[in-house]
């Protein structure tokens, strides 16, 4: 059983060991390609990156904070808003350019979950396929959903600091280590596939080889 000091090191930290190097390299050159491209989509995905492996994922929470009906949709002064609230610096021809390309079907409004898988980066089979080994390691009952009675027989949360300084309870260490995965706009204590790739695809953007990513994955999760 692998013990929640190593989980939570390597989950709730945001970042795998060894990450925050690649993180800043990420960043650096996410704001070089900036000036290199002029497809609208790929600029909003390279000014996230450009704030590390979390970007597009803290983007998801001001979006969310803004989706006050819980549709899961926002319309055009939503979405702008909610770049500005982000301190994303696009103008307003750039905005509406990128909304017309997610608002297929001219109604007016977009669906941010949509929305965020496809500014996500694009990742290799490879890693696709390491990530889903991890998953499947975590979902213990199988049924493609990451809860608390999946983690229990994976982590040991007793050497967790939290909890043996008497701050957290067991369900509580688990809790925070579920969380970090977990969409940041619909903290239900349950991790999905999507949401678990979604994480990982910031990481896997800070990672130039495949190679390097799926060591650092077979090692962080004993695979």
């Amino acid at each position: 059983m692998l013990s929640a000091v190593t989980a939570c090191s390597q989950a709730v930290t945001k970042q795998m060991p060894g990450t925050a190097r690649h993180d800043r390299e990420m960043a650096i050159q996410a704001k070089r390609n900036l000036s290199k491209t002029t497809d609208p989509v790929e600029r909003l995905r390279l000014k996230c990156l450009a704030r590390g492996s979390a970007g597009i994922k803290g983007l998801g929470k001001v979006f969310q904070i803004m989706d006050d009906d819980n549709s899961r949709t926002l319309d055009f002064k939503e979405f702008v808003k909610g770049l500005n609230d982000y301190a994303m610096m696009i103008d307003k021809e750039e905005a509406q350019e990128i909304f017309r390309i997610f608002d297929k079907d001219g109604s007016g409004t977009i669906d941010f979950d949509e929305f965020l898988v496809t500014l996500r980066p694009p990742m290799s089979n490879a890693r696709k396929e390491i990530i889903m080994q991890a998953f499947r390691k975590l979902d213990k009952t199988g049924d493609g959903v990451i809860t608390i009675e999946d983690l229990r027989g994976v982590y040991n949360a007793k050497h967790h600091p939290k909890y043996q300084n008497g701050d957290w309870t067991e369900d509580q260490v688990f809790r925070a280590f579920l969380d970090n995965f977990d969409s940041p706009y619909d903290k239900d204590g349950k991790v999905t596939t999507e949401e678990f790739m979604n994480y990982y695809a910031g990481v896997s953007a800070s990672i130039d080889t495949d190679v390097y990513f799926i060591v650092m994955m077979k090692n962080a999760w004993k695979l």
